[in-house]
């Protein structure tokens, strides 16, 4: 009944109005911020391409190309612009890109077969890949010099067959093959929704174990300084439970943290990437396989038993840093330090968060790769890729390091929490030295 108690102040502490509210606007601003990238990459990726085109040639074979471009599929915009103030010329026409075909163009190419020039312009409005995705010329003049190709084959004397033939000279069957399995689909296709998955859930465990860490050592540190946790650890009650009940209840926040994260990261990311993968899984020739589909093939989808292994370490990730914030909680000296504390698990958070989402860990040199998984939280952000691939036996070892790193870390912070020093240690950071000097100072 007295855990239970204790369990209740605790959750009642961190559970609040504040926290409630903090997880409500940031599950909005994410699924708000994916819906923008989803209506972009869409417009970006769509069907009907715009091309602003400004002829000053204005001969029969550039107006026949401008029909080509249309035929073409793309929208057409045709312009009037004079001078080279191209700045002004797009103002003027509220436009964010243009090509100019300048006068002379068709000489060039036709009478003194020689390549002509096309004048590509384009603004740039922001910083931001997305923001800039519609602006650029490339795919305008991707379709430009296939139409110019295409005239100068057929003027060449080449019928309309060898012309297909020569544009698509093959047919590609492509084929993933993972282990000793295979789909009939490209790797692309595949690696797009795979990152996208492992995208998650380094992201979530990392917010997860600053945050963690961040709430337990604030508790501890406030309590020891405002003299509260004296007078808990002095109250009638065991003090496994007074600890038992901190961790417990930090675990059950850090827990809801984790589920309002996940499900907000994973639409954010399914809206920034679902139409990228179906646009890449469509461009297999012949049937087209699902992706979703092609994993299972793979080995790639995950079970429910995998979803499960990947919470019970997940849950060893938060219970090992509850455990160490116990004990630099316990540490801290003054309301500043209380913030420094968190630096040696942030450190050994970003390191192995850092390197998965760049590279292979199982793919570094020996010594490299011992001395990250050395670190207990990288086997958690690399759960899922070494499940996916059937690196079975270093996930398993990873899950059992970790147990054996928890059990460590509790011993110790029981150890502390049991005798007086906790009322005593501290990381002075230097004070001990200030202290001297300036009681030198004084007393000279």
């Amino acid at each position: 009944m007295k855990f239970i108690n204790l369990l209740k102040k605790e959750l009642s502490e961190l559970i609040n109005k504040q926290m409630i509210f903090g997880l409500a606007v940031t599950m909005i601003i994410l699924m708000l911020v994916g819906n923008i990238m989803e209506t972009t990459i869409d417009e970006a990726v769509s069907e009907t391409y715009t091309v602003n085109l400004c002829d000053r040639d204005d001969t029969e074979f550039t107006n026949a190309l401008a029909e080509t471009l249309k035929a073409s599929g793309a929208e057409l915009k045709l312009f009037e612009a004079e001078g080279d103030d191209y700045a002004d010329i797009l103002k003027k026409n509220k436009i964010k890109n243009l090509i100019i075909i300048p006068e002379g163009f068709t000489d060039t190419l036709l009478v003194d077969r020689k390549q002509p020039e096309l004048i590509s312009i384009s603004s740039m409005t922001s910083a931001a890949a997305m923001a800039n995705l519609t602006n650029d010329n490339s795919g305008a003049l991707s379709i430009i010099e296939s139409c110019l190709t295409n005239s100068l084959a057929l003027e060449a004397g080449m019928t309309a067959e060898d012309l297909a033939l020569a544009e698509a000279p093959v047919t590609v069957s492509e084929t993933t093959i993972i282990a000793d399995k295979s789909a009939e689909i490209s790797m692309g296709a595949i690696m797009n929704k795979v990152m996208m998955q492992n995208m998650i859930l380094p992201i979530v465990v990392f917010v997860l174990i600053m945050m963690t860490s961040q709430m337990l050592i604030t508790a501890i540190s406030n309590e020891k300084l405002d003299k509260t946790l004296e007078t808990l650890l002095s109250a009638p009650v065991s003090r496994t439970s007074v600890i038992g009940a901190k961790m417990l209840a930090a675990a059950v926040v850090a827990l809801l943290n984790a589920a309002v994260y996940m499900v907000g990261f994973s639409f954010f990311v399914s809206s920034a990437t679902d139409t990228v993968t179906d646009e890449i899984s469509t461009s297999v020739v012949g049937e087209v396989l699902s992706v979703e589909t092609a994993l299972a093939q793979l080995g790639l989808s995950l079970s429910v038993v995998d979803y499960l292994f990947i919470g019970i370490q997940l849950f060893l990730t938060i219970m090992i840093c509850l455990s160490v914030s116990l004990i630099l909680g316990a540490m801290v000296n003054d309301t500043k330090s209380s913030q420094n504390m968190i630096m040696p698990i942030m450190m050994l958070a970003m390191v192995p968060y850092l390197i998965s989402m760049m590279a292979d860990i199982n793919s570094l040199p020996t010594v490299f790769r011992i001395a990250v998984y050395a670190i207990p939280f990288t086997h958690t952000f690399s759960a899922m890729p070494n499940l996916m691939f059937g690196n079975n036996a270093i996930f398993f070892g990873g899950l059992i390091y970790q147990v054996a790193v928890f059990a460590v870390c509790m011993f110790f912070a029981l150890r502390l929490f049991k005798s007086d020093k906790i009322f005593t240690i501290s990381l002075n950071f230097g004070q001990k030295q200030k202290f001297k000097k300036n009681s030198t100072a004084e007393n000279e």
